[in-house]
């Protein structure tokens, strides 16, 4: 089954198959997957033939956000299910990759779920309990999703799997705002990306991390809602003149999900409209921005 699978991947990436999916026969697993990026990732993954296995925390949002992707891929070729999952905890990252055994084994997962706790502040006031909190999720969760796919990939002899890991530009450019706990848990995600990479790149597995700007997700709309000062010390840095958007950053998983990122291993793998290369913003009116499919 396995074997099947994966050769079935492999006809219809390299070898020019019919079924035009660049990710025909693939098994993915996307944590964060009830809303943003995750949301976003999941609809374009369905629609490009994978089957994808959502999991979040939070299961109501799941039951929303499946339908939404189910309505936005009616055409999907693959199969859509959910599953309740806190990364923190290692028996439910261990429980979701084990759930795929009987679809043949994952050959994707994302580690996307990630948070930003509104009490993440600078070295002297972020209370330990967040800083703690924030490890958990953002670094521990990471490793557990790893470490379970790479023995998902080895139970079923996989020679190749894809691995990609939600970073952000904070662990490559430092931030006035401060969000330390969040900075570093991004800052380790990138180091341990790197390694794994290495590691790992004889057995064909490789690692990225995407590295995101800020996004114009609900969330971060809601967190700067009317405050012109706080929203223009962010907006002004973008050189496109607007925020990103989720699809963007799912459009670039995709890209290194699938089999037309073989030999790119170990990336920082930076999306942000060339915030962290400018120098000096550009002037004038911005491009419009594309729109979301999970909206």
């Amino acid at each position: 089954m396995a074997n099947a699978r994966q050769s079935a991947s492999h006809g219809a990436n390299h070898n020019g198959s019919s079924s035009g999916h660049r990710m025909a026969g693939k098994n993915a697993i996307i944590t964060g997957a009830a809303g943003g990026i995750g949301l976003e990732t999941t609809i374009l993954f369905l629609r490009e033939g994978a089957s994808v296995l959502m999991c979040d925390i939070s299961e109501p949002a799941l039951e929303r956000a499946v339908a939404i992707a189910k309505k936005a891929a009616p055409h999907m070729v693959g199969k859509v299910e959910t599953a309740q999952c806190d990364v923190s905890k290692e028996a439910h990252v261990k429980a979701v990759c084990e759930q795929l055994d009987s679809w043949g084994g994952l050959d994707v997962m994302f580690n996307n779920a990630g948070i930003m706790h509104g009490d993440d502040a600078d070295a002297v006031d972020t209370p330990e309990k967040i800083w703690d909190l924030t490890q958990a999720i953002n670094v521990k969760g990471v490793w557990y999703g790893s470490k379970h796919a790479i023995l998902s990939l080895r139970r079923h002899s996989k020679t190749c799997g894809s691995i990609i890991n939600t970073a952000s530009i904070v662990a490559l450019v430092g931030s006035a705002t401060p969000q330390l706990a969040y900075t570093a848990s991004k800052g380790a995600v990138l180091a341990m990306t790197r390694e794994l990479a290495i590691v790992h790149a004889r057995e064909g597995y490789r690692f990225n991390a995407l590295c995101p700007a800020p996004l114009n997700t609900p969330l971060l709309q809601d967190w700067l809602g009317d405050d012109k000062e706080k929203r223009l010390r962010r907006e002004i840095h973008f050189p496109m003149g607007r925020f990103g958007e989720a699809i963007e950053q799912a459009q670039g998983v995709l890209f290194l999900a699938s089999d037309e990122s073989s030999f790119i291993n170990g990336q920082d793998f930076v999306i942000d409209g060339g915030l962290t290369r400018a120098y000096v913003t550009a002037d004038g009116p911005g491009p419009e921005a594309p729109k979301n499919l999970g909206r």
